[in-house]
């Protein structure tokens, strides 16, 4: 009888937990017993991390070739409900049928979604990079200024929320409106954060060199307050003041897929289900969490995993490997990821290369720059449709980051 191990997402997790099966179920010779398939909308993996850019090509590459590579099947579809007692889920395909899907090992890897604070206008008048179709929205929006008449609020783009995506949105952004504006155009790039200083979230060394960076890239901060309304010509801060503008967007951080809902467990802040050693859902049998639907201990000093592409990739490889490990006899691999980094794209400053929980300064300008544009071109790209080449760095222990 097949057994069946189901992923449902094909993002950085997703991709490598489908790899990740596929390596321990040859490993045990039991290719002939398992199945493993992947559900989700189309065979991309969406590349998250690049979508403040004003390029955006090449941003959800198609793995469908991987995926015959090394034999995983690919279901267009979203999976809507799971049924943890009979192990069984309910997709509905992208053509509008309901299918039911049973499954031995289900891995969850469906991501997160970004946060919309609770604040009128955001819905009606905000923008976002949160997915491939929004960051096109954004830049078709930005393009379309140039064809308006020059006014304050056509020259000022306003980003809420100071985390990596809000800042590397908002130093690239001066570039983007100069490109499309032209250089005469009197253009204005504020951010707003509710932390006491922007770039406080990354740590006292690396906040100062954010903020110089930004005003070098002539980016005005506003930090201690938040967005108290939209409207389609303005934002109010809690300040009192009025900025006026016709581009506002919103990075105020992530939270875990609606489908996390469904698995019974211990969560996070961010919706995560907390994952054991082997990333389990420990109340939910049969399920293991990945991505940024879990919340796992990296090491053994009190540090969790981030929800970003750098540990996505590695606890994809986990998660894919131990469901398979548990249909093929082979021994569980515990998760630990003890070293990080974070690579902060600012602009035409360049960037913030930082190691460490404590985030050491490394590399800052051009020599962080290049490192940055390492990661995004290289780095974090499903490799080629080659089934050895791909098990080679599908191993659950592969260091992403060496």
């Amino acid at each position: 009888m097949t057994q069946k191990i189901v992923i449902a997402g094909s993002g950085f997790a997703g991709f490598w937990a489908a790899v990740s099966a596929m390596r321990a179920v040859a490993l045990a010779g039991k290719e002939q017993s398992v199945e493993v398939t992947m559900v989700s909308p189309t065979p991309n993996v969406t590349i998250r991390p690049r979508l403040y850019e004003a390029v955006l090509e090449n941003m959800s590459p198609d793995i469908s070739a991987q995926l015959a590579a090394i034999g995983v099947r690919h279901l267009a579809g979203l999976v809507e409900q799971i049924d943890g007692e009979n192990k069984t889920l309910v997709v509905e395909s992208v053509e509008g049928k309901k299918l039911q899907l049973a499954y031995d090992r289900l891995v969850l890897a469906t991501g997160s979604k970004l946060f919309v604070p609770a604040v009128a206008g955001f819905a009606e008048h905000g923008f976002n990079v949160d997915t491939l179709q929004s960051a096109q929205r954004l830049d078709a929006h930005l393009k379309a200024l140039a064809t308006q008449p020059e006014t304050p609020a056509r020259n000022t783009v306003v980003v809420v929320g100071g985390g990596l995506t809000g800042l590397e949105s908002a130093a690239e952004m001066p570039m983007r409106l100069r490109a499309i504006l032209g250089n005469q155009a009197d253009i204005r790039v504020v951010i707003v954060d509710t932390a006491a200083e922007v770039g406080a979230g990354m740590g006292a060394e690396p906040a100062v060199v954010i903020r110089q960076a930004l005003e070098e890239c002539g980016v005005e901060s506003r930090a201690g307050v938040r967005v108290t309304a939209i409207d389609a010509g303005s934002v109010t801060l809690s300040s009192g003041e009025r900025i006026a503008t016709d581009t506002v967007i919103l990075a105020a951080g992530v939270r875990a897929h609606p489908l996390v809902e469904q698995i019974p467990g211990e969560r996070d802040g961010a919706g995560r289900i907390v994952g054991d050693a082997f990333l389990h859902a420990p109340a939910a049998d049969g399920v293991f969490v990945s991505g940024d639907t879990v919340k796992a201990a990296t090491d053994e000093l009190g540090n969790h995993n981030l929800m970003t592409c750098q540990h996505a990739m590695s606890l994809g490889r986990v998660a894919g490997h131990n469901a398979a490990a548990e249909l093929v006899g082979l021994p569980l691999h515990p998760y630990s990821q003890p070293k990080y980094v974070t690579c902060l794209d600012l602009g035409a400053w360049g960037a913030l290369y930082t190691e460490g929980w404590d985030r050491q300064v490394r590399f800052t300008r051009e020599e962080g720059k290049k490192i940055k544009q390492e990661i995004n071109t290289q780095w974090i790209y499903p490799p080629a449709a080659d089934r050895q080449a791909l098990f080679a760095v599908a191993n659950p222990d592969y260091v992403i980051v060496p």
